[in-house]
């Protein structure tokens, strides 16, 4: 008994001191493999910063501890300033220069009522980000369908669709931004183009992952009554898979709203366009009214976004998963 305890700790059988250690001959080559991969990492990451070190003319190490200077010195001259600059009210600075005029670019609807410049041109953004969600979204809605193994096979179809999709989601909004704006000129036409392609492409391809993982006990009952494609899918599919795309949707929609910001700095129109003069101008007040406009258009799509996803999918869905955590 002795020597079945000393040749098996704790008293375990043969068999369970033979798994303990082949467990731990595992965990140390599972250590060894984490080491090498955080010395890899760091070789690389140092490489990385040298290079970067390299290509800013030497100075990126230099600069480093100066990294947040730009936003000490970059403040306006009271707070109160970024009010003004945001509902377009006469500044006490003004002196006639650009940085302090903020009454000139009003948009009057009437002749004494006008919508705030910047508050407009975030409605501009919006809109763009909107009509590209809805335009892409019911795009890729068509077609997902086709793309998705379950429902028409592996052939030529799924093949060329799924290559369609990755071709207009293989290259940024921005990119395809900046080749429409030189062949349909400055303005929001181009950066919505740009952004419904991009919007296709992506959901497309999470709407197809969905329909793939859907149950298809609903699709071969409807098969053996005798039902065509079209009826298998609209009634055993989409029901499934709807609470998903919606949700997928209002998700891109969030981040549609981000990409037609950044396409407005290259001249697709919107607050991007106006935040990229503000911050090139050095006018610090237009500039935090812009970011503040763009928090709060986020928060409250977010926002939005939750209540409708409960409204579509349920609250006892999120009753469950709160209860869960």
């Amino acid at each position: 008994m002795a020597d079945i305890s000393a040749n098996n700790p704790g008293g375990l059988g043969s068999a369970a001191s033979l798994t303990m250690r082949h467990y731990q001959q595992q965990l140390k080559t599972r250590r060894i493999y984490t080491a090498i991969s955080i010395v890899v990492f760091l070789i690389v990451l140092g490489a990385s910063l040298n290079f970067a070190n390299n290509a800013n003319a030497g100075k990126f190490f230099e600069r480093l501890p100066y990294l947040f200077d730009f936003i000490t010195h970059f403040v306006p001259d009271s707070p109160m300033e970024i009010i003004r600059a945001m509902f377009d009210l006469q500044s006490p600075y003004a002196d006639g220069s650009l940085k302090y005029d903020y009454t000139s670019d009003r948009v009057y609807l009437t002749e004494n009522f006008y919508i705030p410049h910047f508050l407009y041109q975030l409605i501009i953004t919006i809109n763009i980000a909107l009509v590209s969600t809805i335009v892409g979204a019911a795009a890729a809605f068509a077609l997902c369908f086709f793309a998705s193994t379950n429902l028409v096979g592996a052939g030529a179809t799924r093949f060329v669709v799924r290559r369609i999709m990755e071709v207009m989601r293989a290259f940024p909004e921005i990119v395809i931004a900046g080749l429409l704006t030189a062949i349909l000129s400055i303005g929001p036409i181009a950066a919505i183009i740009a952004i419904t392609v991009h919007t296709v492409g992506a959901l497309g391809k999470l709407f197809f992952e969905v329909v793939e993982n859907a149950d298809m006990k609903p699709d071969e009952g409807l098969r053996a009554a005798g039902a065509n494609w079209a009826e298998r899918v609209r009634f055993a599919i989409v029901p499934q898979v709807l609470p998903n795309f919606v949700s997928y949707t209002l998700l891109r929609a969030e981040i549609n709203v981000r990409a037609s910001t950044i396409i407005g700095a290259v001249g697709g129109g919107g607050i991007g366009e106006v935040f990229r003069l503000a911050i090139g101008r050095d006018h610090a007040a237009k500039t935090y009214a812009i970011i503040i406009l763009l928090l709060v258009s986020i928060i409250v799509i977010d926002q939005f976004s939750g209540w409708l996803r409960r409204r579509l999918v349920g609250e006892q869905s999120f009753e469950f998963g709160r209860g869960a955590a």
